[in-house]
């Protein structure tokens, strides 16, 4: 198993919102972590044209992982042109290829936004199909059959798209990474301002407080919390494998939610 793991996400600050904090416990742990936003950002904004705004948001997210110390990756497409089709899975694929990580973060299939939908079944196809040699790529890629195992995030909302509350099936303490954390998002000027401007002075940070302090009341353990879901191993890993609870269980920075774990089995 290589120690790699690596987040793709729709937009830009999608990754410091949901998956920063455990990125950077990862990373404390040895771990090497890269770092790979589908959609530029091109529509976050309501002030800029569009070149403008793509290059700013590329540099802001280019900043926040040089904050982390991440590998960066680039975007490829528009926003609200995440879909699912040959072109973006062949370039998700090639990405995944050059990686190998051993562990993938992504949105999950519950998401209350289409775009973050899409790009979790990108990541996800693209992980399945890693070792297909006949599988399409944007360039020519090594395939490998190492395993993967995929985590989903929790959505933005706290909710599924149907309303209904989406309840983690794993716990990670983030309070060790809250303040780079909050340096990463920080990065994200554009919309900070943006935000600020509609919402109130500083409510993008105090979003992203307010998600940590919410998870960590559900965990009943930590004060700041990021929730994961495992995917169903089969095809990507052995049906035991959860590096997440290896890499940071025996610290106790992580702990399986057995009420979750409850709604997986027929017992």
């Amino acid at each position: 198993m290589s120690n790699i793991i690596m987040a793709v996400a729709c937009h830009p600050d999608d990754i410091e919102f949901g998956m920063a904090g455990t990125l950077l416990r990862f990373q404390e742990k040895g771990w090497e972590v890269h770092y790979m936003n589908i959609a530029n950002g091109s529509l976050g904004t309501e002030k800029y044209d569009h070149d403008t705004i793509v290059r700013m948001r590329r540099e802001e997210a280019m900043n926040a992982c040089a904050t982390a110390g991440f590998h960066y990756h680039e975007s490829i497409c528009e926003d609200l042109e995440v879909f699912y089709n040959p072109d973006l899975f062949g370039k998700v694929l090639s990405e995944i290829r050059d990686v190998k990580p051993s562990v993938i973060l992504t949105h999950g299939p519950y998401d209350y936004m289409e775009d973050h939908v899409n790009a979790g079944r990108l990541a996800v196809s693209a992980a399945f199909c890693r070792g297909m040699g006949n599988a399409k790529t944007s360039r020519p890629s090594q395939k490998f059959d190492d395993p993967i195992t995929v985590y989903h995030s929790m959505p933005h909302s706290l909710s599924d798209s149907l309303r209904r509350p989406v309840i983690p099936g794993i716990f990670v303490n983030i309070g060790p990474a809250m303040e780079t954390k909050k340096k990463m998002l920080a990065c994200h000027k554009s919309q900070q301002s943006w935000l600020d401007v509609s919402q109130g002075n500083n409510q993008y940070i105090q979003d992203l407080i307010d998600r940590g302090v919410y998870f960590g009341k559900m965990s009943r353990r930590y004060e700041f919390s990021e929730g994961w879901i495992r995917h169903n191993p089969l095809g990507f890993c052995p049906l035991d494998s959860n590096p997440m609870m290896d890499v940071l269980g025996p610290s106790g920075d992580a702990f399986i939610n057995e009420e979750f774990e409850k709604t997986t089995r027929l017992d």
